[in-house]
């Protein structure tokens, strides 16, 4: 495992766009990483930002399913000018999610992390929201992943697995320090909710989170009609950190990067130091079944 060393994070704040063609939405990536490569080491995009490809790829054909289809269908070739994109601008690349076939037939929506070389490495999401499960038919992926980088080892728990306390407990045990988080929510109820579930993740164990949306309103696409929330990075309340645990922000619905520097040595020594000690003290083995307590 490497060594953990600071790390400059850019978050984008995507604006949900309308490609005509994966070479378009590739022409987009090259844009968006031009402009933010200089401020950061790693480059993070939101949960589903290539789906704005859909209302193209299904050919007009204006329905959940068919842009679903159309993008699974096309999978290969988007992962591949992400990929490229990475190794033009030498860059450590987080490019959100995308949904793609596994080889039993299924769809699941998985987050690549893709190396200045063009190595590609997988996080599946785990827990599928309403939306994934019922509308879309998109299946549970594979168990919490993490990932060794020239700043120490990280983990991704996508949206709505952040909501779930021990999708990143499990990560922060293998030795992750920081969890990504890109997001697609349609409501400020659903930024929310992945929101305060990062900030919690952050305290309960004393590592860092990073939240990033697709923001804006799309009506040409049927799943990424509107977009709603902020960029955040996340830390533990606790000394050497701000009182409220928040380390940067967007701007609501603002499109753009936000950029935060995190040193993993301010997570040591919290954890060696803290005024409380959250990430020893998580419960070492399950609870028993409550038992009624008799009022006497």
């Amino acid at each position: 495992m490497t060594e953990a060393r600071p790390i400059r994070l850019g978050l984008l704040q995507y604006p949900v766009g309308r490609p005509t063609s994966i070479a378009d939405f590739a022409r987009g990536l090259d844009r968006w990483l031009e402009e933010g490569r200089a401020s950061a080491d790693l480059l993070v995009l939101p949960e589903y930002a290539a789906v704005e490809l859909g209302a193209a790829l299904s050919r007009g054909e204006a329905t959940e399913t068919a842009e679903l289809a159309a993008m699974v269908k096309a999978a290969p070739d988007i992962l591949a000018a992400m990929r490229n994109a990475a190794k033009r601008h030498r860059v450590w690349f987080q490019p959100g999610t995308l949904p793609m076939r596994t080889a039993d037939g299924r769809v699941i929506n998985r987050a690549p992390l893709i190396t200045p070389e063009g190595l590609i490495a997988f996080q599946d999401k785990r827990a599928m929201t309403r939306f994934e499960a019922e509308r879309w038919g998109v299946s549970q992926g594979t168990d919490p992943n993490v990932f060794d980088t020239p700043w120490g080892r990280i983990g991704i728990s996508i949206c709505y697995d952040i909501e779930f306390p021990k999708h990143a407990r499990v990560q922060v045990m293998a030795g992750a320090w920081l969890i990504l988080t890109p997001s697609c929510t349609d409501s400020l109820a659903g930024f929310n909710r992945v929101q305060f579930s990062a900030r919690a993740r952050a305290l309960e164990n004393q590592c860092y989170v990073a939240i990033t949306p697709t923001i804006g309103e799309a009506p040409w696409s049927t799943a990424l009609d509107v977009n709603r929330g902020r960029a955040g990075v996340f830390g533990p309340m606790d000394r050497g950190f701000p009182v409220d645990g928040i380390l940067a922000e967007g701007q609501m619905d603002a499109p753009g990067w936000i950029f935060c520097t995190l040193d993993p040595s301010l997570i040591e020594t919290v954890r060696r130091d803290g005024a409380v000690l959250n990430h020893r003290d998580w419960p070492r083995a399950a609870f028993a079944p409550p038992k009624t307590a008799h009022f006497a």
